[in-house]
């Protein structure tokens, strides 16, 4: 927007003595400047993709948030972490404390299921491996539990905005297809969806937000324990199936079948016996 300043100039005569100044006449003309001012606005940094999903439809994260460098709950790190140590000068022997970082870039990587680009931040090693897979779709999709330990909340977000597409729900659809499996609905989805979080929690134990997930499943283990002590309920151990009341009285048939048979077995042994003497009395 053009920006108008207006500068006003008085005139004061040059032979008028420095104690005795003359005023401006009251309808003296005045000098005006005008100049033109560009103003721009400041660059908006451009927001990462995994900032655009809304937190309120995405499932909870089953591992939980980093809690040491937490700069990999914005990105795609991987294992990569902090590191902390010392470096050792060989002249003189003096400890230098110093700290490694991830080799972190920003990069903007096309989806083929979104049809536009993901802009994340994210180490070498976890680019090297979208090259070698062949894009960061089917990185996001891997189903192991150790690519979603590394994914972190927001590789799980970018992850569940790109299942979300019709050409991801269309390869799953045949995928199921041709193992022979009837087609999902939305009520299947969901309670697979919460079933699989549900199992991802309990395997997962060892991460850092596993330590929190198995307090949880103690303490719930805890709860059911109580409340079966409180009303004096016996516990089993095994399966129900293991355990067995009565056994089911066989048919007639098989009993006598089985009586022939050890009937037949014991006379079996009883001639090997007689013979074996007989050998052993010949032999002396």
């Amino acid at each position: 927007m053009p920006i108008t300043t207006t500068t006003t100039s008085t005139t004061t005569s040059s032979t008028a003595p420095s104690s005795s100044r003359q005023t401006r006449p009251p309808n003296a003309p005045t000098r005006t400047q005008t100049r033109t001012l560009s103003t721009t606005a400041h660059p908006q940094r451009q927001k990462p993709s995994h900032l655009t999903v809304p937190k309120e439809d995405v499932p909870a994260y089953p591992y939980g948030p980093f809690l040491t460098y937490k700069q990999r709950n914005e990105g795609l790190f991987g294992r990569s972490k902090i590191r902390f140590g010392n470096t050792v000068s060989e002249k003189y022997d003096r400890k230098s404390r110093t700290t490694w970082l991830p080799n972190r870039h920003t990069k903007r990587l096309w989806s083929p299921a979104l049809q536009h680009f993901i802009r994340t931040r994210l180490t070498a090693s976890v680019l090297r491996t979208i090259d070698r897979l062949g894009g960061i779709d089917e990185y996001l999709l891997g189903s192991k539990q150790k690519r979603v330990r590394e994914l972190g909340p927001a590789g799980w977000a970018l992850r569940w905005k790109i299942i979300q597409t019709p050409a991801i729900q269309a390869r799953f659809a045949r995928e199921r297809e041709a193992l022979g499996l009837p087609p999902k609905t939305a009520e299947t989805v969901s309670a697979e969806a919460e079933a699989g979080v549900a199992d991802l929690v309990l395997e997962g134990g060892e991460g850092e937000g596993g330590g929190q997930n198995k307090k949880a499943s103690a303490q719930a283990l805890h709860d059911v324990v109580d409340g079966m002590l409180a009303r004096d309920e016996e516990f089993v151990l095994g399966n129900e199936e293991d355990v067995s009341t009565e056994p089911e009285a066989s048919s007639e048939a098989e009993v006598e079948v089985k009586a022939e048979a050890i009937k037949e077995a014991a006379a079996a042994d009883a001639a090997a016996d007689a013979g074996a003497g007989a050998k052993a009395e010949s032999r002396i």
